[in-house]
């Protein structure tokens, strides 16, 4: 595999990458090692892997980390309904004073095992390597995440009744930190690690453009220089590349060819999604805004 394939795959599967990020994806992907994505929120962190997957054919599985997260919502759990049903049925036919040992087996056996993403990944058969994606790493707590590094440095999970499970191919991983807090250093140790930035002017044009056909090219670059100003701001949640999207095509579907300040601000959230932004950039006054947007965009 090359450095330019990788970067051909991601365009081609609806993701348009900079030379940073397709570089860290083809290290990731020869290397075999997780990759980490730090940015902020609506920059394209989660979409690298949901393109990886659509590209290499593996299954992506998620796992969305939150806080108090533990063992059971992430590697495994008793499905204990189950096994509670089996013991009942076991004790109408007797097979419970027969062999209480051997019903204690059949209870901790892989029939009632029930597998969340990280075991999920581990244990994939034939086919390609999943794709599982830590969504989020920093809404866990430390111990989670100390956890999650043990997985990580053998891609293996010990089960008590059952022993040990191993990858026989390690999936392909990708890890998404938005930075509310610092992730461990010894987490980052083991992944490699890109820092993804918003996209600059064109290449967001180019996104708006793969990903909203139908919206005309002087509204796509109007609409990517006007969020390309509101990220200037300085606001409680600058809007990412997913509300460039959505704006583009809402204004569209209005039957906008162009900006104006109306229709900024009867779509303004659309693309700012918090209310005390939106107050900050009507303050800042929307015609300009569009005006600058309108020079920026060439048009």
């Amino acid at each position: 595999m090359q450095l330019d394939e990788v970067s051909r795959a991601l365009a081609e599967h609806g993701y348009l990458a900079d030379e940073g990020l397709a570089t860290a994806v083809f290290l990731a992907l020869e290397l075999r090692r997780p990759l980490l994505l730090e940015g902020e929120a609506g920059v394209g962190k989660t979409e690298v892997a949901k393109v990886l997957a659509r590209w290499t054919g593996g299954e992506l599985i998620r796992l969305q980390c939150y806080e108090g997260i533990d063992v059971s919502q992430a590697v495994y759990e008793w499905d204990y309904s189950r096994q509670l049903l089996h013991l009942r049925a076991a004790e109408a036919t007797g097979e419970l004073a027969g062999g209480a040992e051997a019903l204690e087996d059949e209870l901790y056996s892989e029939r009632f095992l029930v597998r969340r993403p990280l075991l999920q990944a581990l244990i994939q058969g034939d086919g390609p390597p999943p794709v599982l994606l830590i969504d989020e790493v920093d809404r866990a707590d430390d111990e989670f995440e100390a956890f999650l590094l043990e997985i990580l440095a053998e891609y293996a999970v010990t089960v008590p009744e059952l022993g040990t499970f191993r990858a026989a191919v390690p999936p392909v991983v990708i890890i998404t930190s938005n930075r509310t807090r610092d992730v461990h250093d010894a987490l980052k140790r083991r992944c490699l690690y890109h820092w993804v930035e918003h996209p600059d002017f064109d290449r967001e044009v180019a996104i708006v453009r793969l990903r909203a056909p139908g919206v005309a090219e002087t509204l796509a670059r109007q609409v990517a220089a006007a969020t390309e100003a509101f990220r200037g701001l300085g606001l409680y949640k600058p809007p990412g590349v997913a509300e460039t999207i959505d704006w583009a095509m809402a204004l569209a579907t209005l039957g906008r060819d162009e900006l104006d300040a109306a229709s900024v601000d009867l779509t303004l959230g659309t693309v700012l999604k918090y209310r005390e932004d939106q107050e900050r950039a009507r303050r800042d006054g929307l015609s300009p805004l569009v005006e600058s947007a309108r020079e920026r965009a060439g048009s």
